[in-house]
């Protein structure tokens, strides 16, 4: 494909042919659709062949090379050495340069050169009544060169002789191609280089009557379960786990973070990282389609290839623009003719001018080049945002929704106090160590793991879900450790995360903390600074919600909520203004469906992924603000485009049919339209999305 005209053409041909789910993209030059039961697979592929295309399978990995003379740069370089000596007759008064059969043999080549190419997808355009930019060109450059062959050969004047129009109208079209080519090629650099750190080599370890043999190999033949060697400054080449030696893994192009991160063994670590320092020695978990890398990349283009409610405005647009333009050109050739009474050869170069300065390719690229650059940057920050409709509603948050535990806090549990009463301190630990090592409770992992004593032996071991533990020891006594809720019969003090109660009297309780996210603090001032306002919404009690929001600055809380109330309560806030939700449990999930935008973290529950517009990979709670800057600014950039394809073909084409412009001049500036929108995407991948 050439032009985001021929995308829409391709679609428009699936569309018709019954396919669902059509996504066609210039960009990647990639096409995907859903087939009904009783398609012939066969048959819509070859009516994709015969709009002008080729058609290669992702399995097909035999006809990747185009030959160069088929290349856009080389019909423009071919093409540009026949078309300079034209123009130049009209700076030097060379005699030969003026000869009509010179010129007529000067321009047959790129004649023949450009209806190869323009013509033959114009012509499979009308057999599947799906116009598209090309009729412009073939019709602008064959009225201008049909009526210069008629004055040479019948009339042998050179007042008939506009050959030079032909020629540029076609090698400044291939330029204007050429350039928006190389242009939307960079609004896809990042995913580009997220699919080059794909394939690499790997260090195979075979393993022979106890002797480890290395073999170099590519990492595209690698299966679950191999072994591979990584040594420093290598590339991990596919996802594992490390079963021997540690290093610091450069995970940038997952998390965009930039310092390394320490892994040992049974750390997971991803293909395409870079083991900056160290050796490990690991077991490959996950190989193709099913890596973090494949996944990444391949939500990335579904993202790109969904089109926001404008660009289906414009795409709708694009379809009758043809049509239109064709209508608006002929008008002008009459108007001039018959009611201007100028000249046949001025009312016709008038009506070719229409016909080349517009672009319908300016509105179908406006928005597929800004999505491109802006989800690209995402993921290379280690965010993927999920669908190139979630951009557009990033327009107008106004309120960031945050649950508690996980999400602004690390769901670490740290021992922060305790207190015993009646016995000693090793023997309060042995206790609730005998106790809780019984308990699969995430509290009780962390004391089992900071208190490991020799168990006591107890029986009648009972875990009471929602409660805490029960059992009985060697002389009798009743044990119990749990929650405020065992306890509330002997105290009223609720402030402690744990009560140890020996035969129904209360003798000690422990205090735990959730270790606050270190970037947390600085997202909520970030937030505050660009208007938008934070909310804690957590399952959590009241005091340790106020806790946390007094720490963070947060003011408006809610605290203690089901799921249900979390799913009400983000419904009444989306009432007031549109809203984000952020969170990592399965209790999140519902709210985070419900909001305006839905973010969750990369170790959140699979149902909380799967639930969120917006995943922050690696953990990273601090991308948040990058996330709501890019969305905000990619889609400022959608308008921008938008509004400069709609002015430039609502202004050029009038300016065109007033005779202000010549076809050659047109065919320039039809071309540099293009080029302007591609340029203006492309800033998005440097631009400072914090304001």
């Amino acid at each position: 494909m050439h032009c985001t005209n021929c995308a829409l053409s391709v679609s428009k041909y699936l569309e018709k042919k019954g396919m669902q789910e059509v996504n066609v993209s210039f960009a990647t030059e990639e096409v995907s659709f859903i087939a009904p039961e009783n398609a012939d697979s066969t048959e819509i592929l070859a009516g994709i062949n015969q709009l002008g295309f080729r058609v290669v399978l992702p399995e097909d990995t035999t006809v990747k090379n185009v030959p160069f003379y088929t290349t856009l740069g080389f019909k423009f370089v071919f093409c540009a050495i026949f078309t300079l000596p034209l123009l130049l007759h009209m700076w030097v008064n060379w005699s030969w340069l003026h000869n009509p059969w010179v010129q007529l043999t000067l321009t047959l080549p790129v004649y023949i050169t450009g209806m190869l190419h323009f013509g033959k997808s114009a012509y499979r355009s009308l057999a599947n009544r799906l116009a598209n930019m090309d009729v412009l060109v073939s019709l602008g450059a064959s009225a201008a060169f049909i009526y210069s062959l008629i004055g040479t050969l019948v009339f042998k004047q050179t007042d008939y002789l506009f050959f030079e129009t032909t020629a540029a109208i076609i090698t400044l079209v291939f330029l204007g191609n050429l350039l928006e080519e190389k242009s939307v090629k960079q609004t896809t650099s990042a995913i580009t280089e997220l699919a080059k750190m794909q394939i690499t080599t790997a260090k195979l370890i075979n393993t022979d009557h106890g002797h480890e043999h290395i073999s170099e190999v590519d990492n595209r033949t690698l299966k679950s379960g191999d072994c591979v060697l990584v040594n420093t400054g290598d590339q991990i080449p596919m996802d594992g786990t490390i079963y021997w030696g540690n290093g610091h893994v450069n995970e940038s192009m997952i998390s965009g973070e930039s310092a390394p991160v320490a892994k040992s063994i049974n750390d997971k670590v991803i293909g395409g990282t870079l083991l900056e320092e160290g050796s490990i020695k690991m077991f490959v978990t996950a190989t193709g389609k099913d890596t973090v890398l494949s996944y990444i990349i391949e939500l990335v283009k579904q993202a790109q290839a969904d089109k926001p409610p404008m660009q289906k405005l414009a795409d709708k647009i694009s379809s009758i623009f043809v049509p239109l333009v064709l209508s608006i050109s002929l008008v002008t050739f009459l108007g001039w003719y018959f009611i201007g009474q100028i000249p046949f050869s001025s009312a016709m170069m008038r009506s070719i001018a229409v016909l080349v300065i517009s672009c319908p390719c300016a509105m179908g690229l406006a928005t597929p080049a800004a999505v491109m650059v802006g989800l690209g940057r995402a993921a290379k920050k280690g965010i993927l945002i999920k669908g190139g409709h979630t951009l557009e509603m990033f327009k107008n948050i106004k309120q960031v929704v945050f649950d508690k535990t996980g999400t602004l806090t690390t769901g670490k549990l740290q021992l922060n106090a305790y207190h015993f009463s009646g016995m000693t301190e090793e023997e309060f630990k042995q206790i609730v160590y005998s106790l809780e090592k019984y308990s699969s409770h995430p509290i009780a992992k962390s004391i089992v793991k900071a208190w490991k004593s020799p168990a006591l032996t107890l029986q009648q071991i009972r875990e009471h879900k929602g409660l805490g533990m029960k059992a009985q020891d060697k002389d009798g006594n009743q044990w119990q450790l749990g929650s405020f809720k065992l306890a509330n019969q002997v105290t009223t003090d609720d402030s402690h995360n744990l009560y140890l109660l020996k035969n129904n009297e209360l003798v000690g309780w422990i205090d735990f903390t959730d270790e606050i996210r270190p970037e947390a603090a600085t997202v909520i001032q970030q937030l505050l600074q660009v208007g938008i306002k934070p909310i804690l919404l957590s399952g959590d009690t009241s005091r340790k919600c106020s806790e946390l929001a007094g720490k963070l600055g947060i003011r408006e809380v809610y605290a203690e909520q089901t799921p249900d109330q979390k799913l009400e309560q983000i419904a009444r806030l989306m009432e007031i203004a549109p809203t984000v939700m952020v969170g990592d449990g399965i209790n999140d999930a519902p709210a985070l469906a419900k909001a305006t935008i839905g973010v969750s973290l990369s170790d959140a529950t699979q149902v909380a992924m799967q639930s969120a517009n917006v995943l922050l990979l690696n953990n990273n709670l601090g991308a948040l603000p990058l996330a709501l800057g890019l969305g905000k600014h990619t889609y400022l950039t959608i308008k921008q485009n938008l509004f400069w394809a709609f002015i430039y073909n609502v202004v050029a084409i009038p300016v065109a049919a007033l005779g202000l412009l010549n076809p050659i001049i047109g065919a320039g500036v039809m071309g540099l339209s293009d080029l302007i929108l591609a340029v203006n995407s492309v800033r998005l991948r440097y631009k400072n999305v914090s304001k």
